[in-house]
This record gives structure tokens, C-alpha cells and sequence, in this order.
């Protein structure tokens, strides 16, 4: 059974995007209001199954982590009707697998030995590269507009931020994982409605797209809750390696399912970029 928890985060993070991206007629504050809501949903039928303590501290700090991740995930959401889900959800990933283990070594002291900085940095500068390769486009494609990709990988790298500290913050925290998720939910929960508030968008809580969004929420839940399991049952390093696979997953769905187009160069910059991200992912981890 641990060995199935290591792909239900791939595949649920993975598929996520295609689904996003499917929904027809859908705005932003649908997709990530769908998402949000039935995150939250699930988070609750799970706590009150399993009944796991829960401290003030523990709550509040989760829902902080909720809060940001809705930062990151708005961003995403924007991206892939900017440049579509292939080619966002590389460099997204990528900044996250940089960023993450940089909060790791500066905040928590991991990385201890010599030879793991070394193993490590050299893994930054893989991961940068394959960034680099995946947001390569040239003239022929919807993303070969240099003005939007540009403002749109600005934007990616400020919102991957929330991603960033969203993942960095359960490091602190010790308690169920099962609390650590609904205190997360709870936080998405409140940012988005304040997001909804404050861009006029409240509507969006009722339209027939958001709830058609809501799968999307249901595959993201599944997925974090299996990857909580996972990394019990096989640990940090093997856990975390293993559900970067989404990337493979959304980007060549992107391509294949929502017929995202690319040149040939495009497409070779692409599959080059996700090889050297798969392996710099494992290089700062593994190693």
C-alpha cells in the first residue's frame, strides 16, 4: 500500500491542471473558488473521521500555509490561460523545487554535509537550467508572444512565493498530518473569499463553472493527503521526488489532451527542460 501512496500525489497533482483547463467558460475565481471550496469539504469529512488533536498554534499556522497557497495557485490558474498549462506548469514546479529546498538550508538546517551541498546546488543550478529550456518558445505558438510569456513568468515567480512558503511553513509545525491539512483548507478557504470580496467577484460562488471546477478540488485533497501518508511510509526524500512527477503528467497532457500547440524546436526545448527538472529534483534531494 505505501508504495501506491507514492503516485496518488503525481497523478492527482497532475491530472489537476487538465481539469482546470477543461472547464469551459470558466474564470480565475471559478476555478480556484471550485478548488478551494471542495478542498475544504473533504479536509472536514476527513477530521471528522479521524478525529486528530488539533492545537490553536497548530491552526493558525496551518491556515497561514492555506492562505499563501492560494497566492501560488491563483497565479498558476492565470498562467494557463496566459500560455497554457504546458508550459506553465514546468516552470512552475521548477521554481517551487528551487525555492523549497533553499527555505530548507537557510531556515531549518538541512543539507548538513558538505557533500549534500554540493549534491544540492548543483541540483539549483540543473533545475534552473530546465526552467530556462521550458520557457524557450519561438514564433508559431500561442506562448511565442514574448510580452505575454514574459509578464507571465514575472508573475508566476512573485506568486510561486505563496507556494514556496505555504510548503516551507509545516516544516515547523508538529502535530497530524490530517490537522496540518484542514487548518490548510480552512486558511484557502478564508483567502479566497476575501480574494472574491475585495475584486468584486462574490458571484462567482454560485456559477455552474465553479462547481464544475470542484473536481479539480477533490483530485488536490486526495493528492495531499496521499502524499502525507506517503512521506509516513516512505519518507521525505522519496515521497517528495516521486509526486514531481505531475509535472510529466500535466505538461504532456497539456500538449496531448487540451491540444496545446508547439514548434518542434518548442517542443524539444520542453521535454529537454522537464528531464533536467525531474533530475535536479532528485539531485537535491536524494543526494
Amino acid at each position: 500500500m505505501k508504495y501506491l501512496y507514492l503516485f496518488i500525489p503525481a497523478i492527482g497533482w497532475g491530472l489537476m491542471p487538465l481539469v482546470i483547463a477543461s472547464v469551459k467558460k470558466s474564470t480565475v475565481y471559478n476555478q480556484i473558488v471550485g478548488t478551494v471550496a471542495a478542498s475544504f469539504i473533504f479536509g472536514a469529512l476527513v477530521m471528522l473521521i479521524m478525529h486528530p488533536a488539533i492545537s490553536w498554534s497548530l491552526f493558525l499556522l496551518s491556515a497561514l500555509g492555506g492562505a499563501l497557497w492560494v497566492v501560488g495557485q491563483v497565479g498558476q490558474y492565470i498562467s494557463y490561460a496566459r500560455i497554457g498549462v504546458s508550459e506553465t506548469m514546468p516552470i512552475s514546479t521548477g521554481l517551487q523545487l528551487i525555492g523549497v529546498p533553499l527555505v530548507g538550508v537557510i531556515a531549518f538546517g538541512e543539507w548538513a554535509t558538505n557533500q549534500a551541498k554540493v549534491w544540492g546546488f548543483l541540483g539549483i543550478l540543473v533545475l534552473i537550467v530546465g526552467v530556462v529550456f521550458t520557457s524557450l518558445t519561438d514564433k508559431g505558438t500561442a506562448e511565442g508572444n514574448k510580452n505575454n510569456q514574459v509578464s507571465t513568468i514575472i508573475l508566476l515567480v512573485l506568486t510561486t512565493l505563496g507556494y514556496v512558503a505555504s510548503s516551507s511553513i509545516p516544516k515547523a509545525l508538529h502535530g497530524s498530518g490530517v490537522s496540518i491539512f484542514f487548518g490548510q483548507t480552512v486558511g484557502m478557504l478564508v483567502a479566497v473569499f476575501v480574494y472574491t470580496l475585495v475584486t468584486g467577484n462574490i458571484k462567482s460562488w454560485t456559477e455552474k463553472a465553479t462547481f464544475q471546477s470542484g473536481l479539480a478540488g477533490v483530485l488536490y485533497s486526495v493528492a495531499a493527503l496521499a502524499y502525507i501518508l506517503s512521506v509516513q511510509a516512505n519518507g521525505v526524500n522519496m515521497a517528495f521526488v516521486i509526486s514531481q512527477l505531475c509535472v510529466v503528467i500535466s505538461t504532456l497532457g497539456g500538449l496531448i489532451f487540451l491540444h496545446e500547440k508547439k514548434t518542434q524546436k518548442g517542443l524539444i526545448f520542453t521535454i529537454l527542460g522537464l528531464v533536467l527538472i525531474i533530475a535536479g529534483a532528485v539531485m537535491t534531494t536524494l543526494f
